[in-house]
């Protein structure tokens, strides 16, 4: 495969190929750091950071697993790292079911709204949201990364549930004419 060439190569100092695994996976990657992060810019910055990352740390790759799995892992982490350092996961007593379900109907909410408002919680339900749902990490998996208890994450993610439901229902209703 041409990326297992381009690691190896980029092992070995060669930054031209990195640059090459920098545009095929740019977009991906910056996917990931749009889940994880507060605004575009952030995610730009965060995107950069990311990149930086992976190249000092790519000898550390071993081909087990894909080259994009992992480098979306080490940028997760690294957005992770930046949140804890900032203190954000206080422990939140709160008593919300885990079960609330969100109905979405695509024709009256884009995904640039929905991607708005994931972007509008607070970072610790985002990024308990973003790891469960998005990218289906269990509350035990995210309470070890975030270094909270499972409770914690459950809570988390069902207060982000409530608020994204209530924003989807506010913005269905308020495009919808009220019949009198």
């Amino acid at each position: 495969m041409i990326i297992d060439q381009l690691i190896n190569d980029c092992k070995k100092g060669n930054t031209k190929a990195f640059e090459q695994i920098y545009r095929l996976l740019s977009p991906k990657i910056f996917a990931v750091c749009l889940k994880y992060s507060r605004s575009y810019e952030e995610a730009q910055d965060n995107l950069q950071e990311g990149f930086i990352i992976l190249y000092e740390k790519i000898n550390q790759f071993h081909f087990k697993g894909s080259f994009e799995g992992w480098a979306k892992r080490v940028v997760i982490n690294h957005i992770l790292q930046q949140y804890r350092n900032q203190g954000i996961f206080e422990i939140i007593s709160e008593n919300l079911p885990d079960d609330s379900e969100i109905e979405v109907d695509e024709e009256q909410v884009s995904l640039d709204f929905l991607t708005k408002i994931i972007q509008e919680l607070p970072d610790r339900y985002r990024l308990v949201f973003n790891l469960y749902v998005m990218d289906g990490y269990s509350h035990k998996e995210i309470a070890e990364m975030l270094e909270i208890n499972i409770g914690t994450s459950k809570s988390n993610l069902a207060r982000a549930k409530a608020i994204l439901k209530n924003k989807i229902e506010a913005n269905t209703n308020a495009s919808i004419p009220k019949i009198k």
